[in-house]
């Protein structure tokens, strides 16, 4: 499995507190376990990840899903069915964009940490990337399942729950 980051973090993350080691660490391991949850060996696969400020992600957000909203993170999938995946080689599975400025709005809202935020908007996406949705209250709860399932493996859980 290999994330590949975008570069440079928008200049107003850079003085936020967050080990930014250990949360890149922790998105490693959660598509990891993602990927392979779902049956995928996850030693070909890559997911690329880039933080945002709040101006890119609603301009993102406009141009590909039409809404002209700050949101938290999308995800843009490489492939609409698995049987496009390729059998060989390298599996771009698709890419990861958070809004750090949202996900620390949300983890103040949620009281829980921004690395705890970040961390479970990445594993939301990852299941985007990896065919799941949220449109259907089934899906919606299947999906929701998965990523609690991701997190409590983590050791990272809502304040409260066990691990």
């Amino acid at each position: 499995m290999e994330l590949i980051f975008s570069e440079e973090l928008p200049e107003q993350m850079q003085s936020q507190e967050i080990e930014w080691e250990e949360l890149r660490e922790q998105m490693s391991r959660a598509a990891t376990l993602a990927v392979a949850g779902e049956d995928l060996d996850p030693e070909p696969v890559e997911i690329s990840v880039t933080f945002v400020t709040p101006e890119e992600i609603r301009e993102l957000n406009g141009q590909y899903r039409g809404k002209d909203a700050v949101t938290d993170v999308l995800s843009f999938p490489q492939f609409d069915d698995w049987d496009d995946l390729p059998e060989t080689g390298e599996i771009a599975l698709g890419d990861v964009v958070i809004c750090m400025e949202r996900a620390r709005e949300q983890a103040e809202e949620f009281g829980h940490s921004l690395r705890r935020e970040a961390l479970y908007l990445f594993v939301h996406s990852v299941y985007h990337l990896l065919g799941y949705d949220h449109m259907e209250e089934q899906e919606k709860q299947q999906m929701r399942q998965k990523e609690e399932a991701v997190m409590a493996q983590l050791g990272v859980v809502r304040e409260g729950e066990k691990p």
